[in-house]
């Protein structure tokens, strides 16, 4: 089998169903698996989904673990020689997954891939292309919006968003993935509850010499946190796994960048805090 797809599912029953019919339409002549994991949704309608998408496998979690745990969960299960971690309330947009896995099967190094993304607006979600957060960078992301400029900066501004190229991090949405590198390196931290796995992944794959790459070229509609409720709780899980990743690659080799995001993290936090009062 050539690729399986993994999404994690919580309470986005609707969008999940467009994702699937998507899936559905658009990958051709490819051997493929779909595995839906639904995190303990509070609403159970994703379970009519079973019957309208037969020869897709899907689970049910007593729990919600989180979005790292869920998915090393039903990657277990699956067989492709590739994975795509798909979020649920995303859509494919064309006929391009077999020219996509072409190219990844054109590079030697490959570690992970992540397609152009916009939202319903047609708006393109510059997430789609990250570096590595490091003192500079993150100082830019907590601090200020220097979307728009051409730095080779938190957001890579100096790629542009048709453009293939080599990126550090890409976005847990759409990653597609060897999956016995994905083994190999141990996939996803089961430390992180939601937020920051995907970068922690892409890095964990620079550091073990594999090469990302990001993919303008063809493009995927993500509706961006259409399953998130904006409360203390987000706010909690999203610095939390920030501050996860700078003390698990910076703490101790690198003092200096440590202490300088850790303070900067805690006061954004308390910022977006007071916001929500």
């Amino acid at each position: 089998m050539k690729l399986s797809v993994v999404i994690v599912n919580y309470n986005v029953t609707q969008l999940l169903r467009n994702c699937l019919l998507s899936l559905e339409k658009y990958i051709k002549d490819i051997d493929y698996e779909v595995v839906i994991i639904d995190n303990a949704s509070p609403d159970s309608s994703w379970k009519e989904l079973i019957t309208e998408f037969p020869s897709y496998t899907f689970i049910d979690s007593p729990e919600n673990e989180g979005f790292s745990k869920a998915n090393n969960k039903a990657i277990k299960i699956v067989n492709g020689e590739y994975l795509l971690i798909l979020n649920p309330d995303t859509e494919l947009e064309g006929f391009y997954m077999k020219q996509v896995l072409d190219f990844a099967d054109s590079k030697p190094d490959f570690g992970c891939l992540g397609l152009r993304m916009h939202d319903a607006k047609g708006q393109f979600l510059p997430e789609s292309k990250r570096s590595v957060p490091d003192m500079f960078n993150s100082f830019e992301k907590l601090f200020t919006n220097f979307k728009k400029n051409n730095s080779k900066s938190y957001y890579r501004n100096d790629i542009g968003e048709f453009d293939i190229a080599e990126v550090e991090v890409v976005t847990g949405a759409f990653l597609l993935v060897k999956r016995d590198v994905y083994n190999r390196i141990g996939g996803l931290d089961d430390a992180y509850f939601m937020y920051g796995e995907d970068i922690d992944l892409c890095y964990t794959l620079l550091r073990n010499g594999y090469r990302n790459y990001y993919y303008g070229k063809e493009s995927i509609l993500h509706h961006k946190g259409e399953s998130t409720i904006k409360d203390e709780v987000y706010l909690e899980r999203f610095y939390g796994a920030m501050q996860i990743f700078i003390s698990k690659y910076y703490r101790e080799s690198k003092s200096l960048q440590y202490s300088f995001l850790n303070a900067g993290l805690k006061l954004r936090h308390k910022i977006e805090k007071i916001k929500l009062k």
